[in-house]
């Protein structure tokens, strides 16, 4: 008999149907000599420290660091669970061979791992490896089962990913909270392996765009015959430098000196990985890093796309046959697919299939299952779009533009005017028709500003009349980090990377997997550490003061966890040792509690308490009611926070103060404070953010 183990119950139904194995047991399916069962994800984990020893089940900093001769698994403590676990340990148990049909990645192969352990099995394990639940994929992956040990280092990756974790999560959480907690606050300062760089990347941004300092500066601009012309003198950082120059060219004429036409081509925009995908969902849609993760799941579980939690931008060159396949099979995309199926031939493209960038899994695309005949919800619809957008874009031609420089000249003193015109559309047509496009090309026109997009047609030595003028501009800080650009951060340890070839570089020395990033996102929330803002993700207050109170650099640091994340990368290639990069994070953690326990400052730190928000709700109820503050009615009644004397006022790009003719400089930009909010809600981020000013 044959046993073959899922993560899930809907993929064992769909294997046992294909499989012949059609008599539904309690907590399995039989028949044609399989039997099918599933986990629930984890059943089992790491042992917790109070498991190996009772001196670790207080905390204690004379306990620390709290580090096991040999780790150990057991049961997760729940019900179902156990009698799930059961059932396979029983199956096992009489089996002849056991078919390992976990998820295609390595927490899935971590999961199966951990049962097969803790159910003693001895018995012949193959590996079903698949990269969509589709029934031609299902039964190809079965005419192909791979030998268990093939994934031993992929295994392994895990494991000491998950060992890794538990030494510096376990050691440093406690050891920060004990030393460092309020005493008044319950609740823990924790800290991992990849959370607290990450809460360390906000800080830091957040920090950058409190100390930023605006400086005015000028730009000299002309217009002549429709067209804007730019000095190449660039930014002009008084106003009296760029005036002289605007006195010196406003009785001249403009001479056109040189005009060029270039010609050239932009390639259709990558396929998604997880993390190109959260991005553009964010950006796009305005959907979280978790959501998009649950949608883009839930469309691999529907067998409408391939395995999501991906960190590659391309397709296997086996994957170049199926894909007039795919395409005949997306009904709803029909006039879009139409002129590549009638085509000879598919293009085929090294910036769409390459196996040499191709690992476990190759890019998200759709399967060859029609949307149309699944249901689906208006948000998987919607994330669905942008797959399949994307994916038939990569197979149509480039598009091409062409590209005009006219420079000139205005006594003595240079400009310059660029247009581009699209001369053939080629893959923009695919979000012409809805008038949408992607979030990385919106990016790229964002910056072409200057871009006067189709100009008149000059002759150089034309020359005429001209309308000068001087603009006043103001720097502007860093952004805040959304979550589409906070993915991006982790993605290439906290440098910022536009080029698509030097991102896939730098991808072996992210922080975090794709599968797990969304999941960091969301405990730095639960924490209490980060709050959003609209869009913005901010520290609060707690935040910033755990990563100021530690000092062990490689504990916030991205770049060196990134390190950490190559070492666990070339685990899984077989390039590094498991038991190696375990005694290197032992020697770390003795190191950061030794360096801790010298600290003798006396910081604490407050966190939020979330479990008293019931309990003081009830509370106030026996007080006093107080009389309610009159309701705000107009931003002009908000007082200046720096000065005092004025009040608020709103600007073009900004909020700023009543007096500012007499000095007060008060700015509150729209991007941190949003042009549409109610004078309550503005009132109540003031006061918050000048609380500790």
């Amino acid at each position: 008999m044959k046993v073959c183990v899922t993560e899930k119950p809907s993929v064992a139904r769909d294997i046992a149907r294909l499989l012949g194995a059609n008599n539904r047991h309690e907590r399995y399916f039989e028949g044609n000599g399989y039997q099918v069962t599933w986990t629930f994800g984890h059943l089992c984990c790491l042992k917790e420290p109070n498991d190996y020893t009772d001196l670790w089940k207080r905390w204690s900093l004379a306990s620390l660091p709290m580090i096991p001769p040999r780790f150990g698994i057991k049961l997760i403590e729940d019900e179902g669970i156990k009698k799930q676990f059961k059932v396979i340990e029983t199956l096992i148990a009489n089996a002849d061979e056991v078919i390992n049909c976990g998820d295609a990645g390595q927490e899935g192969e971590l999961i199966q791992r951990w049962v097969y352990q803790k159910a003693r099995c001895n018995k012949p394990v193959k590996r079903l490896w698949i990269s969509s639940l589709t029934d031609e994929s299902i039964r190809e992956g079965f005419q192909q089962l791979q030998d268990a040990s093939n994934f031993d280092n992929l295994y392994y990756a895990g494991l000491s990913r998950a060992i890794g974790d538990w030494i510096l999560g376990m050691n440093a959480t406690r050891l920060y909270t004990l030393k460092y907690r309020d005493s008044y606050s319950r609740n823990v300062l924790s800290i991992g392996r990849v959370q607290t760089p990450t809460l360390a990347l906000i800080v830091s941004r957040q920090r950058e765009i409190e100390n930023f300092v605006p400086e005015d500066y000028w730009e000299i601009k002309t217009k002549y015959r429709e067209t804007i012309f730019n000095s190449t003198k660039g930014k002009f950082k008084t106003e009296g430098d760029a005036s002289e120059i605007i006195e010196n060219i406003k009785e001249f004429p403009l001479t056109v000196t040189s005009v060029t036409k270039k010609k050239g081509k932009e390639a259709p925009p990558r396929l998604f990985d997880l993390t190109s995908l959260q991005v553009e969902c964010n950006k796009k849609i305005g959907y979280s890093a978790n959501e998009t993760l649950r949608l883009i799941q839930s469309l691999y579980e529907k067998k409408v796309t391939t395995y999501p939690r991906v960190d590659t931008t391309f397709l296997s060159d086996d994957i170049y046959p199926k894909i007039p396949g795919i395409m005949e099979a997306m009904k709803p995309y029909a006039s879009l697919t139409a002129p590549l199926l009638q085509a000879n031939k598919l293009p085929k493209s090294k910036k769409v299939f390459d196996n040499s960038k191709v690992t476990d899994h190759h890019a998200i695309i759709p399967t060859n299952v029609d949307p149309a005949s699944v249901a689906l919800t208006r948000e998987e619809k919607l994330v669905y779009d942008l797959v399949a957008k994307r994916f038939i874009a990569a197979f149509y031609p480039d598009c091409e533009f062409s590209t005009t420089t006219v420079m000139a000249k205005v006594n003595e003193y240079e400009f310059k005017a660029t247009g581009k015109e699209i001369l053939k559309d080629g893959w923009r047509v695919i979000y012409n028709k809805d008038k949408s496009q992607s979030a990385e090309t919106k990016d790229k026109e964002e910056k072409e500003d200057e871009d006067n997009g189709i100009m008149p047609s000059f002759v150089e030595g034309e020359s005429g009349p001209h309308e000068p003028s001087l603009i006043k501009k103001t720097t502007q800080p860093p952004k805040y980090y959304t979550e589409g650009t906070l993915l991006r951060a982790m993605e290439t340890a906290g440098k910022l990377v536009d080029d698509d070839e030097l991102r896939d570089a730098m991808k072996e020395n992210g922080i975090g997997r794709p599968s797990t990033r969304a999941a960091i996102i969301e405990t730095l929330h639960k924490r209490h550490y980060i709050a959003k803002q609209r869009k913005s993700l901010v520290a609060t207050a707690a935040g910033i003061q755990l990563i100021d109170t530690i000092k062990e650099e490689l504990l916030k640091s991205a770049k060196l966890t990134g390190l950490w994340e190559n070492k666990l990368r070339k685990i899984e290639r077989g390039e590094f040792s498991a038991q190696q990069f375990i005694d290197e994070l032992k020697v770390l953690v003795n190191e950061i509690v030794l360096n801790v326990l010298k600290d003798n400052s006396s910081t604490t730190i407050a966190v939020q308490d979330t479990t008293t928000k019931n309990s003081s709700k009830n509370s106030s109820a026996d007080k006093e009611k107080k009389p309610r503050k009159p309701r705000l009615k107009s931003i002009e009644e908000i007082v200046c926070p720096v000065c005092g004397k004025g009040h608020v006022i709103k600007g073009r790009t900004a909020y700023g103060c009543s007096e500012f003719r007499t000095g007060c400089d008060m700015r509150l930009p729209f991007d941190t404070y949003p042009a549409d909010l109610t004078p309550a809600k503005l009132n109540t981020m003031i006061k918050k953010a000048f609380k500790s000013k």
